[in-house]
């Protein structure tokens, strides 16, 4: 029972130190940050597994590494160089359709490295491709060339209607009130809109948005 209350213990610690560094998922973390996500693993670890640990040994080192973090991504927020020091800067490894061959050996990337993520991409061809930028994160952003991109609304000169954010207003026959309100409007008007595409309550929609325009995205639940 010791073992099982400690590790409830750390693992709620765990999962709030987590929550209060951020919302970022590993691929996102910068360096610093992913270190001390595995440093506060390892310290979680060691309490649980031996019950002779104290556990502020490994209660405070946590909290220790949570206000190290915490202090270098303020002064990430507040000091341009301290954010180059911390985080670096972003490096061009392709530009103008050129393959810069220094910055790959400074980085220590290969070709087919480069040609892998392009591809993930989409993007097979280098000389389709105006600038590919490693991002301080280690993810690849790609500007493609005016004649490589994908053509949008303005490119045809047609004005197309802003939808804004769509705001869900029923999840599993639960009705998001505060949304409803948001878009001045009642169960009563959502289910006369729904009504003459079937559905005769709302307890029946799996999921349904809203956004700016009026349009309603929905989908029945199975089996009704």
């Amino acid at each position: 029972m010791i073992v099982f209350f400690r590790t409830l213990i750390l693992y709620f610690l765990v999962v709030l130190v987590m929550r209060l560094m951020g919302k970022r998922q590993i691929g996102e973390l910068q360096p610093f940050e992913l270190v001390v996500a595995i440093m506060i693993s390892e310290l979680a670890a060691v309490p649980m597994a031996d019950t002779e640990i104290p556990l502020l040994d490994g209660i405070i080192p946590i909290l220790t590494l949570l206000l190290a973090q915490v202090s270098l991504a303020y002064l990430n927020l507040i000091s341009d160089k301290a954010r180059t020091v911390i985080c670096g800067r972003p490096s061009i490894l392709i530009e103008k359709g050129t393959i810069v061959e220094g910055e790959l050996r400074r980085l220590r990337i290969n070709i087919n490295d480069l040609l892998e993520q392009l591809r993930v991409k989409n993007f097979a061809n280098i000389s389709d491709i105006d600038y590919a930028i490693l991002e301080t994160n280690g993810q690849m952003s790609i500007i493609p060339k005016g004649t490589s991109r994908p053509l949008t609304t303005k490119d045809l000169g047609i004005k197309a209607q802003d939808p804004g954010l769509p705001l869900t207003i029923v999840i599993d026959g639960t009705v998001i009130k505060h949304n409803l309100k948001l878009f001045n409007l009642t169960e009563k008007e959502i289910l006369e809109k729904l009504q003459v595409q079937g559905i005769t309550k709302l307890q029946e929609i799996f999921f349904a948005s809203i956004d700016t325009t009026g349009t309603i995205t929905w989908q029945r639940k199975e089996g009704v």
